[in-house]
């Protein structure tokens, strides 16, 4: 467990829903919980009780807030939450967080099956559509990328190779159309009203809804309870900067009440949220100041010299991925800040140190 865990407190304790069922976590909200084929074994998705205009009269039913991966089971998952959860009434609209497979996986399939809209941001929706027509989040051009950072595993960078079809294998086609939303925005679900907060570093342009008339935060992938969410540096922006757009991103949600019931996409709804963000940021700085550390005994690191520094325990290839990727971030943040010089070493490996010793080393 989590040794922070005992600074927040889960409402519901360890109840879960049952698979194909939904739960009751607020008025007019529910909560779906899926399975995922990954370390990270599940997604947490939500029921809003809703009413819209239909043709020419308006039609009580439901917006879906995420959609998992699209496979068998997740189809058929869905297939009992209809069945079971839906009270006989429709889907009216499916909301996508951000473009990331767990998330907008099956949304094609539910806005075509209740010919519902997708309400997502313009800039995941566009990033979806490129990781789908393109190598995505693997492929050559990553496991080069990965090369310049330091990986030489014979193992890990066939896998990352191997995966050029990974994104579009979870998300096979995207619905043709969409509806935008953005920072500010005020959307009416079943008459309350949720409010658009935008959030950088973990998705090119993240949506969380905030309910002031609940209380409750549907907080997506930016803030978690037992984990980090994954802040990268990915390939097709090799210069990025997410860890600074995440810790600046997740003070957006100081302004909500701290006893704002938040539920996140992944782990259990909580509440605590101030507690969970200054823990979030701790950890971050925390992070920051090992690398430093390692830095000032050592040559220029490499994103790969990070990896034992970050990570203490093994990491399957899969997991090397987000792995890599974070390093990377903290490295960035380190760098584009002025702390660090990068240079490139006689194999072509970029690394990162303080000035003095970036400038022997180059």
């Amino acid at each position: 467990m989590n040794p922070l865990e005992h600074q927040i407190t889960y409402p519901l304790g360890d109840v879960l829903p049952a698979p194909g069922t939904a739960m009751d976590v607020a008025p007019g909200v529910r909560w779906i919980r899926m399975g995922l084929p990954f370390a990270l074994d599940h997604i947490n998705l939500w029921l809003l009780r809703d009413r819209q205009p239909v043709g020419n009269q308006l039609v009580d039913g439901w917006t879906v807030v995420d959609c998992c991966i699209d496979n068998p089971l997740t189809r058929a998952q869905w297939e009992e939450v209809f069945a079971s959860s839906l009270e006989g009434l429709p889907i009216l609209r499916v909301i996508v967080t951000h473009m990331h497979p767990d998330h907008i996986g099956l949304a094609h399939w539910l806005c075509a099956r209740w010919n519902a809209r997708l309400w997502i941001s313009a800039t995941d929706y566009y990033a979806a559509r490129a990781a789908l027509h393109s190598d995505g989040f693997s492929g050559e051009a990553s496991a080069d990328f990965y090369m310049a950072h330091g990986a030489r595993n014979e193992e890990f960078l066939g896998h990352v190779q191997g995966r050029g079809s990974y994104y579009r294998s979870m998300v096979p086609e995207l619905p043709g159309t969409y509806r935008r939303m953005m920072e500010g925005d005020a959307i009416e679900i079943g008459g309350r009203t949720w409010n658009c907060i935008s959030g950088y570093g973990h998705a090119p342009e993240h949506i969380a809804l905030h309910c002031p008339e609940l209380s409750v935060l549907v907080s997506g992938d930016m803030v978690l309870p037992r984990i980090s969410t994954n802040v990268s540096v990915h390939a097709a922006e090799p210069e990025a900067d997410p860890l600074r757009l995440f810790l600046t991103s997740i003070k957006r949600y100081l302004a909500l009440p701290a006893d704002t019931l938040t539920l996140p996409s992944h782990g259990k709804p909580f509440t605590g949220l101030h507690v969970r963000i200054a823990q979030l940021q701790s950890h971050h700085q925390e992070r920051l100041q090992e690398i430093v550390d390692a830095a000032s005994t050592a040559r220029p690191l490499s994103a790969m010299d990070v990896l034992p520094v970050m990570f203490k325990r093994p990491l399957d290839p899969h997991q090397m991925t987000f792995a890599l990727g974070e390093a990377l971030a903290h490295l960035h943040l380190l760098w584009l800040d002025g702390g660090f010089e990068r240079s490139i070493d006689g194999e072509g490996v970029y690394r990162f140190g303080p000035p003095a010793a970036a400038t022997a080393h180059g």
